[in-house]
């Protein structure tokens, strides 16, 4: 599941323990993944990527365990933090475009 997902497994274990995903056990108390559980990972990692907050991915996850009754509740928070993405996304341009700045002046200044 950890490499189907692109993750370690001291990270899939890690999501577990702090409640951002559930995973149903076999008889043996073995756990069972399947395809939407892989795709659900892969969000999370995404989430955690662009920065959004341990406490808030966790939020998210309760929610979305509790069902679609709380898709309003989980539209609201992903178009906060779109607006999070969109802000840093700004933020990264304004930096390439000064590091392009100065490369520029080195470039200019050694030819």
């Amino acid at each position: 599941m950890a490499k189907a997902a692109g993750i370690s497994e001291y990270t899939l274990r890690y999501y577990e323990k702090k409640g951002l995903i559930q995973v149903e056990r076999d008889g043996a108390g073995r756990r069972c993944y399947d395809e939407n559980g892989i795709e659900w990972i892969k969000f999370i990692k995404r989430l955690k990527d662009t920065g959004m907050l341990l406490k808030d991915i966790r939020e998210y996850s309760r929610l979305r365990y509790k069902g679609d009754s709380t898709m309003p509740e989980r539209l609201e928070m992903l178009e906060k933090h779109r607006v999070y993405v969109l802000e840093q996304q700004k933020k990264w341009t304004e930096y390439l475009d000064n590091l392009d700045d100065k490369i520029n002046f080195y470039k200019d200044s050694i030819l």
